[in-house]
């Protein structure tokens, strides 16, 4: 027996209980079940154009840059161009997101690679699950897919995030992981991703890529 068994072996005995009770476990399988939601910022509860409007403002306020295509098919041409704007390598570390290996890469110059990061990586891109508005995040779940690497270890990291996947609020999009992936199955982390890693710790002087990519790049598919 551990500390801690003892503990709540004790806190059990004082209150006459053995956790095996079956009005007991209702009470707490239905408060799991139907937890009220706590207070919700109405910075966030707007919708269309005004939904896309306040996360790009909010994603920018973090120090991101948001660019806007019409379809999937386009996303490559526009990621093409944001490297060579940059004057960065024509090159791009991805996982294995259907979404993104679905889109024409073979129509660009781009040099594509695949998996996760060992840390060599200049650029990677990303497909988000969703993105909040209301502060310009990015939800990213871990997975062969979107590998966690990608967040953290290229200095540019772009993501690719669809327009109807933007909602208001953190809540909402908790609800959507919850749904997506369903009790077991949900992934190993969710990574909320607020602009490029920055850090004041020295001199209270800001300094991008003190933790993680000095440049994140979002692109919105609005299709």
């Amino acid at each position: 027996m551990s500390a801690r068994d003892d503990i709540l072996g004790a806190i059990r005995h004082s209150l006459g209980v053995s956790g095996k009770e079956t009005i007991r476990r209702q009470i707490v399988s239905d408060r799991l079940a139907h937890a009220p939601k706590g207070v919700i910022p109405k910075r966030g509860q707007v919708s269309g154009e005004a939904l896309l409007a306040l996360f790009k403002v909010q994603a920018e306020a973090a120090l991101a840059t948001v660019t806007e295509v019409a379809s999937a098919a386009e996303v490559p041409q526009s990621i093409a161009h944001f490297l060579r704007d940059h004057n960065l390598p024509a090159s791009l570390r991805m996982g294995d997101d259907r979404r993104l290996q679905a889109m024409p890469w073979n129509d660009t110059a781009l040099d594509i690679a695949h998996g996760p990061s060992a840390g060599d990586d200049l650029n990677a891109v990303s497909h988000a699950l969703g993105a909040v508005a209301e502060t310009g995040s990015l939800v990213m779940v871990s997975g062969s897919e979107n590998p966690s690497t990608l967040n953290f270890l290229p200095d540019n990291h772009i993501i690719v995030v669809s327009a109807k996947d933007v909602a208001g609020d953190y809540e909402s999009v908790w609800a959507k992981v919850r749904l997506t992936f369903g009790k077991g199955g949900m992934p190993r982390t969710v990574n909320w991703i607020t602009g490029p890693s920055r850090s004041g710790d020295i001199e209270q002087t800001m300094l991008l890529g003190a933790h993680g990519p000095r440049r994140l790049h979002v692109v919105v598919v609005k299709e």
